[in-house]
């Protein structure tokens, strides 16, 4: 009689249903540990708001990561997901009520802009799934475009050259947005330096050296533009983080820190350092600029613990962003009725007229108009040099109402979806195309303030023009590569006879 393999009978058994019970717990435990968050934040709070955000960020992080590259579609999500809701986390963890929750009626408001998150995922999963690859390609994709040396003067060439490439820009205004669109090229190059510091382990100095200088170029401009940068440093970590590494954990604990203090700390002295600028106090040159941001930090450090917490709440009401769309609730439609589609219908029309074939076209009203108009109050707008953004939620909202609004939405994700599996799968150089599709739809999701109009003419035009000049320059490299080998052969052969 044959002996039974070892391992089977009983004990076998038992062994398989004990090894599929710890797999089956191993499998809950990310389960019960968002079941746990969402009470204990429920309970600080005093609002199943705040469980239900929980849920809904888990959800986002569950259903949005990427097969290839880093998980920025999760990345972005986040970010709206913090505008949308931060508020009431910084609430239930310090204590601190903010203004937004004093003077609005917040609630309904939150409550919005997590249903226009759930069909931003709902879109965003079905589209990703409806454009998926339906078998491997036939040839090995190239891994690497370029080298390390390559890309750094790639991108020391591109900080040069964009500032006189967006000032020429505006003298061709039927290409300046196209033309502009190409200057984010640097976000793309910056992310891919991140990237190959990171893999295969990450050297934390020259990250370091990277985002300083980031962030001292981003300070000296009139917008915040070091945000950016440091999202792409984000993301390159992120791809290759570790939860059981205890590094790793610094690292990132070290990036959000610098993030919100950087935020904190450019919102508290924005204000003087505009006007400044906007008086000629201060020169053109970036060392000035940079000197005289040092001094305002300087001032603002002095400054007693009190006025300093102040400053943090400002930043948390500032990246909450549903305080002017909060009042617009309270005024749609009991005081001013739906629009019916007529917001969307408008930046519709002005995506598919483009200035190059329609140079009458009117220029964009500022968002503070459709603030003015809707929230009820008097915010600063053109006259004044700047724009109170609105966001694409509550538009929808205004246009459409309950539950029609989340409509457009979920299709305009749906699209984004689809294109963002169409370029991953266009560009062949892996690389370019990782970096391609984190540059465009990072910077297409992550705001939830942005008007339709702008989400839609933005990521259109990254797509078109640096999506069009990242396919160009991936097949030219694919030709070098191809021709390469050919030259060797004609030198090695002494050319023809």
């Amino acid at each position: 009689m044959a002996l039974p393999p070892r391992g089977g009978g009983r004990t076998g058994t038992l062994r398989r249903r004990r090894a599929e019970s710890l797999i089956a717990m191993s499998e809950l435990g990310p389960f019960f540990g968002v079941a746990l968050i969402s009470v204990v934040m429920w309970y600080l709070a005093g609002d199943w708001i705040a469980a239900l955000g929980v849920w809904v960020l888990a959800a986002g992080w569950r259903f949005l990561q990427s097969a290839e590259g880093p998980p920025v579609l999760a990345l972005a999500f986040t970010f709206q997901w913090a505008q949308v809701t931060s508020g009431i986390y910084y609430y239930a963890v310090t204590g601190r009520k903010l203004d937004t929750m004093d003077l609005s009626d917040y609630r309904p408001m939150v409550l919005v802009g997590l249903g226009g998150l759930v069909a931003v995922l709902l879109g965003l999963k079905l589209g990703l799934w409806l454009a998926r690859p339906r078998a491997p390609g036939a040839a090995a994709a190239p891994q690497f475009a370029l080298s390390f040396r390559a890309l750094l003067i790639a991108y020391v060439v591109n900080i040069a050259v964009s500032g006189p490439i967006q000032e020429a820009a505006w003298h061709f205004p039927a290409l300046a947005q196209g033309i502009l669109a190409l200057t984010f090229a640097r976000l793309g190059l910056l992310f891919l330096m991140f990237r190959r510091l990171c893999q295969p382990r990450v050297r934390l100095g020259w990250i370091g050296v990277l985002l300083a200088g980031e962030i001292a170029i981003g300070f000296t401009g009139y917008y915040a533009g070091f945000r950016e940068p440091m999202m792409m440093a984000a993301v390159a970590l992120l791809e290759t983080f570790d939860r059981r590494r205890l590094k790793h954990w610094l690292v990132v604990g070290v990036l959000v820190a610098v993030m919100g203090s950087t935020g904190v700390l450019w919102l508290a002295v924005r204000g003087d350092y505009r006007h400044d600028l906007d008086s000629d106090a201060i020169s053109d040159s970036r060392e000035e600029r940079l000197a005289h941001i040092g001094r305002l930090t300087r001032d603002w450090l002095k400054n007693d613990p009190g006025q300093l917490l102040e400053n943090l709440d400002f930043f948390v009401d500032r990246l909450w962003a549903v305080y002017y769309p909060a009042l617009a609730m309270s005024q749609v439609p009991a005081v001013l009725p739906h629009e019916n589609g007529a917001i969307l219908l408008r930046a519709v029309e002005h995506l598919v007229t483009p200035r190059f074939l329609f140079p009458d076209k009117p220029r964009l009203p500022s968002d503070s108009e459709m603030v003015r108009k809707y929230a009820g109050v008097w915010v600063a707008g053109e006259e004044e040099g700047t724009s109170i953004a609105f966001g694409y939620a509550i538009e929808s909202y205004i246009d459409f109402g309950i539950p029609l609004m989340f409509l457009p939405v979920f299709v305009y994700a749906l699209l984004l979806g689809v294109a963002y599996q169409c370029l991953l799968r266009a560009v062949r150089h892996r690389e370019l195309a990782v970096a391609l599709v984190t540059t465009i739809f990072w910077m297409s999701l992550y705001l939830f303030e942005r008007s339709w109009v702008k989400h839609l003419g933005f990521t259109v035009t990254l797509i078109v023009y640096l999506g069009g000049a990242t396919i160009v320059a991936d097949r030219v490299l694919l030709w070098f590569d191809a021709a390469r080998p050919a030259r060797r052969r004609v030198q090695l052969g002494g050319g023809a006879s």
